[in-house]
């Protein structure tokens, strides 16, 4: 024979904080001298019940009772975890008792829906068992018309006011399918209102686990108070699946003769150890029900970790069945760091997971769960041992801030200045939004939750290791490809991929570049020529020796020929006539006109077009004069005057001039 609890067999979270409650109070009236009372059974459980009695504790049934209580005993009133009316607790406080509220918090929450909502102006639907304590308690709480449906025939046969806009809630122990039924009757006859499920998720999974486990044993025993309306709905459940349930209030009145031996099987929990029968029941007879649950529940602490079986998920809560009397809550802000995760696409029911406990009671009787500073602690481990070991850790942008980016890993926030995320200055980060980048820690104290990520060393290393290939690979004379990284006013700066060259203004083109600016701009992919290597300055350059105009000048400007060009630029001395991008030649002033003129700027303007003759060709020097006068027809004196006007001029020692005259 095989003995099982029932792994949500027990009191539930609300029931045992109020008798906690009592217990607490016993103890303190030991102090004070004060008569403890309860209004009503604190529990509906004779055990429970009797032994609050040998210690002193006195049951009111009404506020009529407590009226009838002189005035030198009225000491401490406790509510019970079913709560009561509005007006009572207020009566109680005008009598002069000291009233301590042990209303359960799921019940609590249904008060102040219920005065909330009929405050504003809507009729109150309570969903559970006319007369049942709850109930009537909820309905004290309602400032307009109240409504009590517990069955699906009751829900038809409901007659609102026309245009009545309702709130239906229900009572925390109902039965969840039958409530389901009610609201889709409502639904069905298109009521106007809200709903708002407050049947308690405890009273769900015991009910849902009491169903399974009596589909698949032989004798299913159900203890309870035999006023108990929890207790009572089991059994009911119970015996739709075995045959053999039966409903007892202890353990003595359990009657063994009356079973099959052979083959009983009692609620125990499934994963404590089993042992003989004759042993289970020694120990079974020696200790209360409560004291048996007690050993059968573990005990929880804040800080702890604990691995939980996933019985519910909503998109914004998990609720985990954690061993403990009560369930798990783990919120969405307690999963993840990432807003707006729909947890329902992160976890099921049957999971299981293993989590910390934040806090064994969050204010409403269930225990808040945390699963990312879990993951934070690990993670601190972690990034512990990537800063030691200099690992390299890739993660997504999180979030763009103004002075960096903010990353996450395993559920710890690394932040990255905006000075450590690349070699150079970048003023607008938005660009890395939602991107996968690589950065080292350069910084780890968990004290004060200090994380900084560095990405300009990786960058910084990888361009070193590049420009030590690209300088291995390279030499004077090379065409390579690279692109334009930075454009100024004297030339513009090409990264040819682990190094940076220089292409100065006048290595732009065989002829004049006046500004680079709009020539290139940044992005461009050019093929350039290495002029020189100078440490880790390159120099570059786009005069090609096989688009050099002078290769061929030689036969096109000879001394003699004819040629076309326009004004470049003007002196005081002559005009320099481009014939073609990099050959430009010299007008002098004496060769423009066969008349005297002052100055070329008179006769002449800058971009015209001008017809002369190649009077000189100096192919060394890269020097080429013209002449205008020289095209006009003359006698033979003229002619030799003409010829011994011609002035040869040294180009560069003119430009030199120019700028000590400029100077």
């Amino acid at each position: 024979m095989e003995v099982i609890l029932a792994e949500h067999a027990g009191f539930c979270f609300g029931v045992q904080r109020a008798v906690d409650t009592v217990y607490q109070q016993i103890e303190n009236s030991e102090k004070k001298g004060r008569p403890i009372y309860t209004f009503g059974p604190i529990i509906h459980n004779e055990e429970v019940v009797s032994d609050l009695q040998r210690r002193g504790v006195r049951v009111l049934d009404s506020l009529a009772a407590a009226g009838r209580v002189s005035e030198e005993e009225r000491g401490t009133v406790i509510i019970r975890s079913h709560g009561v009316e509005k007006i009572v607790c207020e009566n109680l406080k005008e009598l002069g008792f000291e009233v301590v509220d042990a209303t359960c918090p799921f019940v609590k929450r249904i008060h102040n829906i219920v005065e909330k909502e009929s405050a504003a102006g809507k009729s109150i639907v309570i969903v559970g068992n006319e007369g049942h304590p709850e109930v009537e308690g909820i309905r004290g709480w309602s400032e307009s018309a109240t409504y009590i449906v517990g069955a699906v025939e009751e829900a038809r046969n409901l007659v609102s006011r026309p245009g009545e806009e309702l709130c239906i809630v229900s009572q925390t122990t109902f039965n969840y399918k039958k409530f389901q039924d009610v609201v889709e009757i409502f639904a069905e006859r298109g009521y106007n209102g809200s709903v708002v499920n407050t049947v308690c998720n405890a009273t769900e999974v015991r009910q849902a686990e009491a169903r399974e486990l009596a589909a698949r044993v032989d004798v299913m025993i159900v203890i309870g108070g035999n006023h108990s309306s929890n207790t009572r709905k089991l059994y009911e459940i119970c015996r739709q699946e075995c045959e053999m349930t039966y409903y007892i209030q202890t353990l003595d009145d359990l009657h063994l003769t009356y079973l099959n031996l052979s083959d009983w099987w009692v609620l125990q929990q499934g994963h404590r150890p089993q042992t003989i029968l004759s042993r289970r029941f020694k120990i079974m007879s020696e200790l209360t029900f409560e004291q048996m649950l007690e050993e059968s529940l573990k005990t929880i602490h804040t800080g702890e970790v604990v691995e939980g079986t996933v019985i519910d998920v909503k998109p914004e809560e998990i609720i985990l069945n954690i061993g403990y009397k009560s369930d798990g809550v783990l919120t969405r802000n307690e999963y993840t760091n990432e807003p707006n995760v729909d947890l329902t696409t992160i976890a099921k029911p049957g999971d299981t997971m293993e989590v910390k406990v934040l806090k064994v009671n969050d204010g409403e009787g269930q225990v808040l769960l945390t699963y990312k500073r879990l993951a934070a602690d690990r993670g601190n481990k972690r990034i512990e041992e990537a800063y030691e070991n200099r690992e390299v850790l890739t993660a997504k942008v999180a979030q763009v801030l103004d002075g960096g980016l903010s990353v996450i890993v395993e559920e710890v926030r690394i932040f990255i200045p905006a000075s450590l995320v690349s070699d150079t200055y970048e003023k607008d980060l938005t660009k890395y939004a939602g991107q996968e980048i690589q950065f080292v820690i350069s910084e780890y104290n968990p004290k004060r939750r200090r994380y900084i990520g560095d990405r300009k060393q990786l960058i910084l290393e990888e361009k070193a290791e590049m420009q030590k290939k690209l300088f291995e690979t390279i030499k004077i004379g090379d065409t390579v490809e690279g692109t334009v990284k930075n454009v100024t006013d004297f030339g513009a700066f090409i990264d040819l991929g682990g190094c940076d060259g220089l292409l100065h203004i006048s290595e732009m083109s065989w002829g004049r570049v006046e500004n680079p600016k709009k020539v290139f701009k940044v992005g461009d992919v050019v093929k350039v020529l290495i002029k020189d290597i100078s440490g880790t300055k390159i120099a570059l350059s786009l005069k090609f020796e096989d688009q050099n105009p002078w290769r061929d000048a030689a036969s096109k400007y000879a001394v003699g020929t004819e040629v076309t060009g326009r004004v470049a630029r003007m002196t005081d001395f002559g005009a320099f006539i481009e014939l073609e991008p990099g050959i430009d030649a010299l007008l002098h002033v004496s060769q423009i006109s066969k008349e005297h003129i002052d100055k070329p700027s008179d006769v002449l303007k800058s971009g015209e077009e001008v017809t002369a003759k190649v009077v000189d060709f100096n192919e060394a020097d890269r020097k080429i004069s013209l002449s205008i006068k020289a095209m006009f027809a003359a006698e033979p004196k003229a002619e030799k005057a003409a010829d011994e006007d011609v002035v040869s001029v040294d180009i560069d020692a003119v430009i030199a001039g120019e700028s000590e005259d400029a100077e």
